[in-house]
C-alpha cells in the first residue's frame, strides 16, 4: 500500500506546482501583451514566491525516480527534448525575472525573456502532459519510441490547453495584486480567457478516449461517482470565477480557477487509476521495494510541511497589493585609472557573461559526462577528465573573478553597504 502513499504524494506535488507556478507563469505570458511601464510591475508580481512555486516540481520528480521508478524509466526517455526544453526555459526565465528586478527600471530585453520563456516552458509542459496521457510505444516496462514520439496532435492541444489554464489563473491572481485595471476590462479578459479554458477542456476531454490506449472504467459505480463529482466541482468554481472576475473580493477569482485546476486532475486520476503509464502500466507494478517507498513517504513527506510553510509565510508577507519595486537599484561602479579598467562596463559586462555562460556549459558537460565514470563505464570520459573539466572550470571562474575586482567592477557592492 505504500505505493499509493507515493502516487499521492506525486499527485499532490503535481497539484501544487500546477496552481502555484501556473499563475506565474499565466502572468509572464501575459507581460508580452501588457504596456511597457506594466511589464516590470507584473515581474515584481511573481518575484516574491517563484522559486518556492516551482520546488513542488522537484518534489514531483525525486518521488517519480524513488517511489515509481518504472514510471520514471519509461516516461523520461519519450520526453528528453521537451522536459530538456523546458528546463532551459524555466532558467531563462529566472534569469530574466531577476535582472529585470535588479535593473531599478524598465528593461525590454529582460521583460521579452521573462514572457517568451514563460510561454516556451508552458508549452513543454503540456507536450509532456499530451505524452504521458497518450502513454508512450513501451514494451515490458521499457521505452520502444523515438525521440520525436511526443510530438502528436493531442499533444499539441494538450499544449494549447495548459496555455490557456495558466493565462487564466495569471489572469485572476493579477486582479488580486495588481491596481489600475478598468473593471470592465478585467472582466472582459478574465471571461473570455474562462470561455477559452472551458473549450479546450471539452475538446481534449472528448478527445481522450481515442487518443488513449487503455479502456476508461465508467461503469464502474465508485469511480462514476467520483468523476462526475469533480466535474461538477469544476463546473461550480468555473461559474464562481465568470461572476468573480471585475468584481471584489478581488481574491474570489483565483480561488474558483484553483478550484477548477485541482478538480481537473482529480477527474483524470478517478479516470486513469491505477493506470499511471497507459496502456497498462500500473502503480503497482512501477513501484520501487518497500523499504524505498517507507524511506520515501517519510523523507519527502516530512519536507513537504516545510515547504507548504515557506509558500504560506510568502503568501502572508506579500499580501495585498503590489504598492512598488522590492529592490534598490545597484549605483555604478567608480571610475578607475588601472589599466584594466579601461575598457567600457559594458564590454566587460558582456565577457562576463559570455565567461559564465562557458562554464556553465563546461559544468552541464562534467556532470553529464560524468554518469558513465560513476556507472563503471567510462565510455566518454575517465575520472581524470572530469577532475581537469571541474578544475578548468574553477581556475577560470577564480580568475576571472580577481581581474573584475581589480577592475572595479565589485566596488559598487561596498560603496552600496557603506552608504546604507
Amino acid at each position: 500500500m505504500l505505493e499509493y502513499a507515493s502516487y499521492a504524494l506525486v499527485l499532490f506535488s503535481l497539484a501544487m506546482y500546477v496552481v502555484l507556478d501556473g499563475y506565474d507563469l499565466g502572468v509572464g505570458m501575459l507581460s508580452l501583451a501588457a504596456r511597457p511601464e506594466r511589464r516590470r510591475e507584473y515581474g515584481e508580481i511573481v518575484a516574491t514566491a517563484w522559486d518556492a512555486n516551482e520546488s513542488w516540481l522537484i518534489l514531483a520528480g525525486v518521488v517519480l525516480w524513488a517511489g515509481l521508478p518504472g514510471v520514471y524509466a519509461v516516461v523520461l526517455p519519450a520526453v528528453y527534448l521537451p522536459l530538456t526544453g523546458m528546463l532551459i526555459a524555466v532558467i531563462l526565465r529566472g534569469l530574466g525575472l531577476e535582472m529585470h528586478s535588479a535593473a531599478g527600471g524598465y528593461r525590454r530585453g529582460w521583460a521579452l525573456l521573462f514572457g517568451w520563456a514563460s510561454l516556451a516552458a508552458t508549452v513543454c509542459q503540456g507536450l509532456v502532459l499530451g505524452t504521458v496521457l497518450t502513454g508512450p510505444h513501451q514494451r515490458d516496462g521499457v521505452f520502444q519510441g523515438g525521440a520525436f514520439d511526443w510530438l502528436s496532435r493531442y499533444g499539441v492541444l494538450c499544449a494549447l490547453g495548459l496555455v490557456a489554464v495558466y493565462l487564466l489563473a495569471g489572469a485572476a491572481w493579477l486582479q488580486d495584486k495588481t491596481e489600475g485595471w478598468p473593471r470592465p476590462q478585467v472582466r472582459r479578459a478574465g471571461r473570455r480567457l474562462l470561455v477559452a479554458t472551458g473549450l479546450t477542456a471539452v475538446v481534449l476531454g472528448l478527445l481522450l478516449p481515442g487518443a488513449d490506449p487503455q479502456r476508461f472504467a465508467l461503469g464502474q459505480p465508485l469511480r462514476a461517482v467520483l468523476f462526475w463529482l469533480a466535474v461538477g466541482a469544476a463546473a461550480v468554481a468555473c461559474a464562481v470565477a465568470w461572476y468573480g472576475f471585475g468584481r471584489r473580493p478581488d481574491w474570489r477569482p483565483f480561488a474558483a480557477v484553483a478550484t477548477m485546476t485541482v478538480c481537473g486532475l482529480l477527474g483524470l486520476v478517478a479516470l486513469t487509476a491505477p493506470v499511471v503509464v497507459p496502456s497498462a502500466l500500473t502503480v503497482h507494478q512501477a513501484a520501487s521495494p518497500h523499504s524505498s517507498q517507507l524511506f520515501l513517504v517519510l523523507g519527502v513527506g516530512l519536507c513537504m510541511p516545510f515547504v507548504l510553510a515557506y509558500n504560506l509565510y510568502a503568501w502572508r508577507s506579500f499580501r495585498g497589493k503590489y504598492t512598488g519595486p522590492v529592490e534598490r537599484p545597484l549605483p555604478p561602479p567608480p571610475a578607475r585609472t588601472h589599466p584594466l579598467a579601461a575598457p567600457a562596463v559594458s564590454e566587460g559586462g558582456a565577457r562576463t557573461v559570455v565567461r559564465r555562460i562557458l562554464l556553465v556549459v563546461l559544468g552541464i558537460l562534467a556532470t553529464a559526462l560524468s554518469q558513465d565514470v560513476f556507472g563503471g563505464v567510462a565510455d566518454w570520459i575517465g575520472p581524470v577528465g572530469v577532475t581537469v573539466l571541474g578544475g578548468t572550470a574553477l581556475a577560470a571562474w577564480i580568475a576571472g573573478d580577481r581581474r573584475d575586482r581589480r577592475a572595479g567592477y565589485f566596488d559598487a557592492d561596498a560603496e552600496a553597504e557603506s552608504t546604507s
